[in-house]
């Protein structure tokens, strides 16, 4: 059973940072895609970053790059999205997602439905 824990999020103000993480279980971590995405109330959930297998490519949605950085420990079964700058544009409920299919490299990496497995979110709160 493939479990996606999230932490680290919080209530920090504006240009603050945080470092939220994601442990993975009950996959071959190292051979699948991983990404990020995030949800505001009332709003869609949208991809803010990925990283393929074992970890040599990433991709940011336009509104995080320069500020977010993704990379994974694959010996620690983890995922990290460090967010700087933080905005409260930033604010939303940040969600990891795994790609089901090992050893897979997928060029639609920003939608949804190409991730199979989702944790439960961390809230991300940036005050003005």
């Amino acid at each position: 059973q493939v479990q996606l824990v999230e932490s680290g999020g919080g209530l920090v103000q504006t240009g603050a940072s945080l470092r939220l993480s994601c442990a993975a279980s009950g996959l071959a971590f190292n051979s699948h895609g991983m990404g990020w995405f995030r949800q505001a109330p009332g709003k869609e959930r949208e991809f803010v970053a990925a990283i393929r297998y074992p970890g040599s490519s990433t991709y940011y949605a336009d509104s995080v790059k320069g500020r977010f950085t993704v990379s994974r420990d694959n010996a620690k079964n983890t995922v990290y999205l460090q967010m700087n700058s933080l905005k409260p544009e930033d604010t939303a409920k940040y969600y990891c997602a795994a790609d089901g299919r090992p050893s897979y490299i997928s060029i639609y990496y920003y939608r949804t439905q190409d991730y199979d497995y989702w944790g439960q979110g961390t809230q991300v709160t940036v005050s003005s």
